[in-house]
Order: C-alpha cells, then sequence, then structure tokens
C-alpha cells in the first residue's frame, strides 16, 4: 500500500482544460437530435412493412390456419431454447382451428429441460416475438 491519496488519479486541472478543448473540436455524432422531424416516407415504410399488420397480442391469438408463415418458431425466455416447427405438421399435429399460443407453450413443454418440481417454476416462458 502507498501513501498517496486517490487524487493522483485525477487529472489537474490544465490537463481537463485541454481534454474540454479538444472535445470541443471534435465533430459531435451525426445522429438527429430526439426532437427533429422525421424524413418524409417514414411512416410510410413503417405502415408498409411486414409487422404492420399485425401486433405480437394479435399472433399470439391467431388460428394456425390464419397464419401465412411456413415456419414457427417460438423461444423461451428462461432457457434461451428455441423451437420451431413448419406450418404444416403443427396443423397436421393440432388442428387447423388450434390458436398459436396454445401450440407454441405445448411445444415448449414437450421438450423442457427445466424441471424442478415446483408448479409454479416448472416449465418453459415463452417469449412471442415477431421476426
Amino acid at each position: 500500500m502507498t501513501d498517496r491519496p486517490a487524487s493522483w488519479r485525477m487529472p489537474t486541472q490544465k490537463q481537463m482544460e485541454k481534454l474540454a478543448a479538444e472535445a470541443a473540436l471534435r465533430p459531435g455524432p451525426s445522429a438527429a437530435a430526439p426532437d427533429a422531424p422525421l424524413p418524409a416516407g417514414y411512416w410510410e415504410s413503417v405502415l408498409k412493412g411486414p409487422r404492420a399488420g399485425a401486433t405480437g397480442t394479435q399472433l399470439r391469438q391467431r388460428r394456425l390456419s390464419e397464419i401465412q408463415r411456413h415456419v414457427l418458431r417460438i423461444s423461451c425466455r428462461r432457457c434461451e431454447r428455441t423451437v420451431g416447427i413448419q406450418t404444416a405438421d403443427a396443423v397436421r399435429l393440432y388442428g387447423r382451428n388450434a390458436v398459436w399460443k396454445d401450440v407454441a407453450q405445448r411445444l415448449l413443454d414437450n421438450t423442457c429441460q427445466q424441471r424442478t418440481g415446483r408448479h409454479e417454476e416448472d416449465g418453459c416462458w415463452p417469449a412471442f416475438e415477431t421476426p
């Protein structure tokens, strides 16, 4: 241990002034300010995007026959595992009128590796993110 105070690590007043002067000469970030107006076509591109048709809640509540994706994927927030199934296979196994949320939970539960014995903690926690 040394007898030096912690202030020996701090820059001197002259060094701080020099750093401040150098920072003032450097160009700032080129990103627009938070309150700056958005580009003209921004909202148009957002509304025409593939995810604009339905929110995450609406996708969860859809029946398998209404989903247009070829492969359905669900991930677990707890164990970071991802399970995928082709839509045609899901329809064959669970029926055309099965709700995607229920099918996803069954897929995760059938292959769950997090078993503690307590009902509140057992099983996977589905994450319904949209691609």
